[in-house]
């Protein structure tokens, strides 16, 4: 258990310092954007390309793998989603909440906790169900959004929106840069590489103490309702769907599923709330869905990782 406890502390402990250097300093939520570029547009990039980069083409090819993290997500999108429109026949308002249910901190959070947990093998599975599952939470929030008539635009413009954010993201064109790489065996200058080695070490650290700032700044105002649906599903329904469902689907290797699992248990990312600003529905709620399933998963995740590094969580169900 100290080594659980001597894993998650540091992880957690730099979103906590980050929220009360936010606390004590007092900036202006705009100060934060240099940061937020340096993580998003640089520091992440470098860490999935050097690493994918490195990595044998065989496994950047396993769609079994990819189709199962893809599909836990997705259910659990899809419960919140049909279970809310019954209840409030508000599309907009209940993409927003599907979206916090299921749309995990995978960027932020992710490859920092991913990789100190597992190690670099873990890079390969968190960078790839990084770009699939981004890839649909770009193309389902517009199209819901575009449904529900908060965005009235038409089909082509709204096609031209989807693809743009998709091939655009950083951290997608840098994985496909690595995947290119990797495929064609190109070596990196070494003056360049050991630049992008300086970048990535700096991913989690800067990551993280921005995630604390951005959680400090947005203090909650009301406890949403809907968060007694939200949580579990989120921290405990997910990870546990992304488990059985790759269990059930093949065997693969123990830190493959572990990532998975960990990424599935991550609390409601930031994007989410992001996203609600973006069409002006659901705002202050989603904002407490980010801080409030971040706070709980500080509990949920030090469970997992104690059941998957006591050996209690197998890393396939069904062998």
């Amino acid at each position: 258990m100290a080594n659980i406890v001597g894993l998650v502390l540091p992880f957690f402990g730099m979103i906590f310092v980050g929220a009360l250097a936010a606390r004590i300093s007092r900036q202006p939520p705009d100060a934060l954007a240099w940061m937020n570029i340096f993580v998003v547009y640089v520091a992440l990039p470098a860490l999935f390309f050097q690493l994918i980069s490195r990595t044998p083409v065989d496994q950047l090819t396993e769609w079994r793998f990819i189709g199962g993290a893809v599909l836990a997500t997705y259910l659990v999108f899809t419960i919140m989603f049909v279970g809310s429109l019954l209840v409030t026949r508000n599309l907009a308002e209940t993409t927003i909440k599907s979206l916090s249910a299921a749309y995990g901190n995978i960027g932020y959070m992710g490859p920092g906790l991913a990789l100190l947990a597992f190690g670099p093998d873990a890079a390969v599975p968190v960078a790839l169900i990084f770009c699939f599952e981004n890839t649909l939470h770009f193309t389902v929030a517009p199209l819901m959004m575009a449904l529900s008539g908060g965005r009235r635009q038409s089909a082509a413009r709204l096609a031209l929106d989807v693809v743009t954010k998709v091939v655009t993201h950083p951290f997608i064109v840098a994985t496909a840069a690595g995947v290119f790489a990797a495929v064609f065996e190109l070596q990196v200058p070494t003056a360049i590489s050991t630049l992008l080695d300086y970048f990535a070490q700096a991913a989690a650290p800067c990551a993280l103490f921005a995630m604390g700032v951005t959680l400090a700044s947005r203090p909650l105002r009301r406890m949403p309702s809907e968060l007694t649906a939200i949580a579990p599903l989120k921290l405990i329904i997910h990870p546990t769907l992304c488990y059985l469902i790759l269990s059930l689907i093949g065997n693969f290797d123990s830190v493959w599923v572990y990532s998975a699992v960990i990424l599935a248990a991550l609390p409601t990312a930031t994007n989410v709330f992001v996203i609600a600003q973006q069409y002006d529905v659901w705002v202050q709620r989603a904002s407490a869905s980010v801080l409030i399933t971040t706070v709980a998963s500080i509990g949920t995740i030090t469970a997992l990782l104690y059941l998957i590094q006591s050996g209690i969580l197998p890393p396939d169900l069904f062998p």
